[in-house]
């Protein structure tokens, strides 16, 4: 005999829209919660200080190199630097490309839509004469495949536009850090209050890119076009990294028939809201560079709270992915506040129906997400 039990009523999701109208955020505060998020970010932020200054540097000076051997160190090159690079004690930028080819792939957003117009094609092919002016093969090639170098150009107008991005987060997150150590920041409310604030102060920077060749300058993405920091940089990214991602090798088969990739790059959801941390610190997990890079600078008070848990040093990068995962759920709280249709504190009852079918969407991507589990 079967017994055909009741589904439960409790729809947890349903609880979390209530938060989010009423000035709460998706993680829930406490000290500890707290404590997490701005001691991770502050880790986080001096690690995309880092990732910021090599994107931009690899857009404006190893365009249109084919061999950039030496993209990752900022034009400093040395002996030393180089052993250390070999021996990767360094800070790993192979993950901030990683985000990089994410973006450009899921696309999205003013940058995606302006690099697939004639305006950047021409302004591309200026760049390409100018640079291979005197190698008559270079530029023969160019005639023989147009979208060949072009494309190349492409790749680095998404180095500029993450760093420029990433550089206006960096300084959120460190800025928050000091507000905490002053006493400032003393709930997650406040967090996401703090970065909401920055994303909406920078929401209308310019996102621009601009190569020189010898004594010219020549501009790529002037600010003309229009593109900005929030709409064509930060949502893309959000959509692109947050939510979609990229499969990671070894975890999930590739093969058409085992069915365990979407077929619609759309339903993707292997982005940082989603991953399972437990695979953390694995060959060929993207993450594990973020989190192995992050390690080096976690604030002393977060560390400790790291070496006092069950399994101390040992699962240290698991630790700082859950840690990474709360943050991230709390730039999404902010994020989606940003982007409500109308104030929380509208009375328009037509404006509060749109704001709870906006809150309602973000929450149906969201359910299988490791929102609940970050709040256990």
């Amino acid at each position: 005999m079967v017994t055909i039990r009741n589904k439960p009523t409790h729809n947890p999701l349903a609880e979390y829209i209530k938060r989010l109208q009423t000035g709460e955020a998706l993680v829930f505060d406490s000290p500890e919660n707290v404590l997490e998020v701005v001691g991770i970010l502050k880790s986080y932020g001096v690690v995309l200080d880092a990732y910021s200054k090599n994107l931009i540097y690899i857009a404006e000076h190893q365009f249109l190199v084919f061999f950039p051997f030496f993209k990752y160190f900022n034009g400093e090159i040395s002996w030393q630097k180089l052993l250390r690079h070999w021996w990767h004690d360094r800070i790993n930028f192979e993950y901030a490309e990683y985000c990089m080819k994410a973006m450009m792939w899921h696309g999205g957003g003013g940058l995606d839509a302006y690099l697939d117009t004639k305006e950047f094609q021409d302004r591309a092919q200026v760049v390409i004469a100018a640079k291979f002016k005197s190698n008559p093969l270079i530029l023969a090639v160019n005639q023989l495949f147009p979208d060949f170098l072009s494309e190349q150009l492409r790749v680095s107008s998404y180095y500029t536009g993450l760093g420029q991005f990433w550089r206006v987060m960096a300084d959120i997150f460190l800025s928050l850090s000091d507000r905490y150590d002053q006493g400032e920041i003393k709930s997650i409310p406040q967090v996401v209050d703090h970065i909401k604030a920055g994303l909406v102060a920078d929401a209308t920077k310019p996102i621009t890119y601009a190569v020189k060749i010898k004594d010219q300058v020549y501009d790529i993405i002037p600010k003309l076009i229009g593109l900005t920091f929030l709409a064509d940089t930060a949502i893309p990214y959000v959509e692109a990294v947050f939510f979609r991602g990229t499969p990671f090798h070894g975890t999930v088969s590739y093969n058409a028939q085992a069915y365990q990739i979407p077929p619609d790059q759309a339903r993707f959801q292997y982005g940082a809201l989603y991953a399972d941390p437990l695979p953390i610190g694995g060959a060929g997990i993207p993450p594990t560079l973020l989190m192995q890079d992050m390690r080096h600078y976690l604030p002393d008070y977060l560390h400790e709270i790291y070496r006092r848990s069950l399994r101390g040093e040992d699962d240290l990068r698991v630790q700082i992915c859950m840690s990474f995962q709360k943050s991230m759920f709390c730039v999404t709280t902010a994020t989606i506040l940003g982007l409500m249709p109308y104030p929380l504190d509208t009375q328009n009852p037509s404006e509060e129906e749109t704001n709870q079918v906006f809150l309602k969407k973000w929450m149906e991507r969201l359910q299988t997400s490791r929102l609940l589990d970050v709040n256990q």
